[in-house]
């Protein structure tokens, strides 16, 4: 990440398995449990943290919930102008029709990655209804989506990124950062 620096970390590894634990209890309350719920991680992090919520809720239902991996590249707004996309799985138990939907992301930005994502979801059928399981929100929405589950919600400027490390994708330790442009970069976005 060229140009940026790590300016905090937000949240750590307990805090994380905390959200998703709380997270997952939400979501059971809402819906009366997993009867006719479908958990549909969003690649890459989302379907990592679909995946540790799917273990939390069988815990506690004493059954495995539906669920699929949702890739969103090719229905991405900016698709056209990406030279080689690299496209993902995507993946889903069973038929979507008439399911409660919980679409899991790790971050929350400008809500164009869940618009993508309900238009590929509508593809695959007719939900009953759609929800959204954010781990972060970090606010400066474009598209008027709002999640229904937030683990966390951070306020950050458009000169930040926030980025949510796993151990699933090679990282030591799970964590939630905040990283700021540097002088330089500042320096340069700033010119007239």
């Amino acid at each position: 990440m060229t140009g940026y620096f790590e300016k905090l970390m937000v949240m750590g590894q307990k805090e994380i398995h905390r959200a998703l634990v709380r997270l997952s209890s939400e979501i059971l309350e809402r819906n009366g449990g997993i009867d006719n719920v479908m958990i549909v991680g969003i690649q890459t992090g989302g379907a990592h943290l679909a995946r540790r919520m799917m273990q939390i809720m069988e815990k506690s239902e004493e059954k495995t919930p539906e669920s699929g991996l949702l890739d969103i590249t090719l229905y991405r707004d900016d698709a056209p102008m990406l030279k080689a996309p690299q496209v993902g799985r995507t993946d889903l138990d069973s038929d979507i029709n008439g399911k409660r939907v919980v679409l899991i992301d790790d971050v929350i930005y400008t809500g164009r990655t869940i618009r993508a994502a309900m238009d590929a979801l509508i593809d695959f059928g007719r939900p009953k209804s759609i929800q959204l399981a954010v781990l972060i929100d970090r606010g400066l929405r474009e598209f008027p989506i709002h999640p229904d589950y937030v683990g966390r919600t951070i306020p950050t400027t458009v000169d930040e990124r926030v980025e949510v490390l796993l151990r699933e994708e090679g990282e030591k330790k799970d964590r939630v950062i905040i990283y700021g442009l540097d002088e330089k970069q500042r320096a340069e976005k700033e010119k007239p």
